[in-house]
C-alpha cells in the first residue's frame, strides 16, 4: 500500500513510518519543512509539502494514497490545546473528505481519557464519551463520526508512549522533578498507567491499516497499568531528589495539568487488540526503559 502518513518526524509518527517501510509500505508523509521533508527523505518517504491547516495538501495526500495513518497533533503548550484540536478536527474531517464511500481506511491517534470504563480495565469494547473534555480534544469522536459519513475509520488509543527520542510525558515529568527538587506521585501512587514502546506502538498502527476496519478500536498497550508511583520513584533515583506523595491540590502547584494524569487510574486492557491484529509486543517494559541514562542526560 501507499500509506500517508501525518506527523512522519515526531515521536511515534518516525516509528510508524519506519516500521511501514521495514514491511514493504511505501510511504507519502506530511512535511511542513525543508528540514522535516529531508530527515522523511532519509528514512526512505516521500515527503509531501504541507501541514495540519493546509487542508487542500492534505486532501491532495489522500487522494493519492492507499491508507492514511494520522499521528499528528502540536502539543506544543496548553494555551494553545484547543486551538490545536480545532486544527486536528478540520484536519480530519478534509482527509474524510476524500475517503468517504470507498474502502481505504483512515487510523488516527486516540487517548484513553474519553474512554469510560465499565469494569476493572478498560477495554476495546469500551465506549468513548461524548464530551471533548476541558481541552477540547476528543480524536475518537471525531473517528466515530467520520465512519458514520462512510469514512473507513478506526482509532489507536494511546497510552504512555516511552523510548528513544520521546518529547513528551515522561520528559515532562523528569522537567517537572528538576524544577521542583521532588518527583511528585498523588496520594499513595498506587494508581496504574499503561503503556507501550513506540516501536510496538507503530505496529499497531500499520495492522489497523492493513486490516482496514470502520469503527475498530484498538488498544497500543504492552503494559496493563504500570503504578505510577514507581515512575516517579525511578525519576526521582535517577535525579537524586525525593519521590514524594502529595495531595491532589499540593500535586497541581507542582504539576500544573500533568496532575491529572499522573493522579488518573486507567489500566487498560490490549487483548482484543493482540487477537484482532496478531499484535505481539517486544519492546522494553516502560521501568526498564525509562530508567536509562537517554532519558536523564539531556
Amino acid at each position: 500500500m501507499r500509506v500517508f502518513v501525518t506527523g512522519g518526524t515526531g515521536f511515534v509518527g518516525a516509528a510508524v513510518v519506519r516500521d511501514l517501510l521495514t514491511s514493504g509500505h511505501t510511504v507519502l508523509a506530511l512535511a511542513r519543512s525543508a528540514t522535516s521533508a529531508a530527515t522523511l527523505r532519509a528514512m526512505g518517504a516521500d515527503p509531501h509539502p504541507g501541514s495540519l491547516e493546509d487542508l487542500a495538501a492534505l486532501r491532495s495526500a489522500a487522494a493519492r494514497s492507499d491508507a492514511v495513518i494520522h499521528t499528528a497533533f502540536d502539543n506544543a503548550g496548553v494555551l494553545l490545546f484547543r486551538r490545536n484540536s480545532r486544527i486536528e478536527r478540520r484536519a480530519l474531517d478534509a482527509v474524510g473528505d476524500v475517503l468517504a464511500g470507498t474502502d481505504r481506511p483512515l487510523v488516527a491517534a486516540g487517548g484513553f481519557a474519553p474512554a469510560i470504563r465499565s469494569g476493572p480495565l478498560v477495554t476495546e469494547e469500551d465506549p468513548a464519551s461524548s464530551s471533548a473534555g476541558p481541552l477540547g480534544r476528543n480524536v475518537e469522536r471525531t473517528i466515530m463520526r467520520l465512519a458514520d459519513r462512510g469514512v473507513n475509520a478506526s482509532v489507536v488509543r494511546m497510552p504512555i508512549v516511552h523510548g528513544d527520542g520521546d518529547r513528551f510525558t515522561l520528559p515532562r515529568f523528569i522537567a517537572l522533578a528538576r524544577k521542583h527538587g521532588e518527583s511528585v506521585y498523588v496520594g499513595d501512587g498506587t494508581n496504574r498507567v499503561p503503556a507501550v514502546h513506540h516501536r510496538d506502538a507503530a505496529a499497531v498502527f500499520r495492522l489497523a491499516a492493513e486490516r482496514a476496519v470502520p469503527r475498530a478500536r484498538y488498544h497500543a498497550v504492552a503494559e496493563e497499568g504500570v503504578p505510577f508511583r514507581s515512575v516517579a520513584e525511578v525519576i526521582g533515583r535517577r535525579l537524586g531528589v525525593p519521590a514524594v506523595g502529595r495531595s491532589r491540590g499540593s500535586a497541581f502547584l507542582r504539576l500544573g495539568v500533568y496532575a491529572a494524569y499522573a493522579g488518573a487510574d486507567g489500566p487498560a486492557s490490549s487483548n482484543v487488540t493482540r487477537d484482532l491484529l496478531g499484535w505481539r509486543p517486544s519492546g522494553p517494559a516502560l521501568l526498564a526503559d525509562l530508567d536509562r541514562p537517554e532519558y536523564f542526560d539531556r
